[in-house]
């Protein structure tokens, strides 16, 4: 006769095969985790003596040791140390430039109802080429406004919903700007429920460029009163006569961005913020 409940539970060996397997990850460099333990959460900076340095997306640094108790992409991972040069598998997934996994062979899903606002063709550009094959996977298109001043009226217009929100990047949001005066009086109004608006406190977004990426100390410092990007141009030696000589310029900073990592954490957790709100 056969035993519907098997063997005896407290044989040998029963505590092995009730335990949930937790996969062994090799981790890498740019990969994005989050402790169990304490929630930090930050990418791949070291890894050294057992330890695996995590950077947040404030730029603080933390040394945790190998093992288990991370979260990689919302499972649990025991990580191990990095596979060595030469020996990785051709079929190792790849890594997208904003750090998340890339989807094989993955076609663009249809655009959701829901959209990014960006302020110029400039942020659209820069938030296209980091997060653009995860937008796609997602759904979710970036538009831009020509300027915060339209917001109202683009509300108006297509009046966002629990089923089509909007999430907005705007410059500058520091408090007493006209960014702020606008992101408070949509978030107290009929269209706030549904939409976000974040920032950066940067003057413009040429700025959310880390100036290692481009080899200088610094971004310069532009007086008031005179075009920002104009005085940029000049202080670094760039013709600055035409709209063109802008363009260019913008073109030149943008080729030296491969991944989220030349970019300022003030703009990483922002972008992630509001791809969360319009995918929720």
């Amino acid at each position: 006769m056969d035993d519907r409940y098997g063997t005896d539970v407290l044989a040998a060996g029963w505590r092995e095969r009730n335990a949930k397997k937790v996969p062994r990850v090799p981790v890498e460099r740019d990969m994005v985790l989050e402790v169990a333990g304490d929630g930090w959460c930050g990418a791949v900076t070291d890894v050294r003596g057992g330890h695996v340095e995590l950077e947040d997306r404030l730029g603080r640094r933390r040394l945790f040791p190998l093992g288990p108790g991370f979260l990689l992409e919302g499972a649990l991972v025991q990580l191990d140390p990095p596979v060595k040069a030469g020996t990785a598998a051709a079929s190792a997934p790849r890594r997208t430039a904003s750090g998340s996994y890339a989807v094989a062979d993955a076609r663009a899903r249809v655009a959701r109802p829901s959209r990014i606002l960006v302020e110029g063709r400039h942020d659209a550009e820069l938030v296209e080429k980091v997060w653009g094959d995860d937008l796609r996977v997602e759904g979710v298109v970036v538009e831009y406004l020509e300027g915060v001043d339209l917001l109202g009226d683009l509300l108006d217009a297509e009046p966002p919903t629990a089923e089509r929100r909007y999430g907005v990047l705007v410059d500058h949001l520091v408090p007493g700007s006209k960014e702020e005066r606008v992101a408070r009086s949509v978030a107290a109004g009929r269209h706030g429920p549904h939409t976000l608006i974040v920032g950066h406190p940067f003057v413009d977004v040429w700025q959310c460029v880390r100036p290692a990426a481009l080899g200088i100390p610094a971004w310069p410092e532009v007086p008031r009163g005179q075009d920002w990007k104009t005085g940029v141009c000049r202080a670094l030696g760039w013709p600055a006569q035409t709209q063109a000589d802008k363009a260019r310029a913008w073109q030149h900073i943008l080729s030296r961005v491969s991944s989220f990592r030349d970019l300022e954490p003030a703009l990483l957790g922002r972008v992630e913020e509001l791809i969360d709100f319009v995918t929720a």
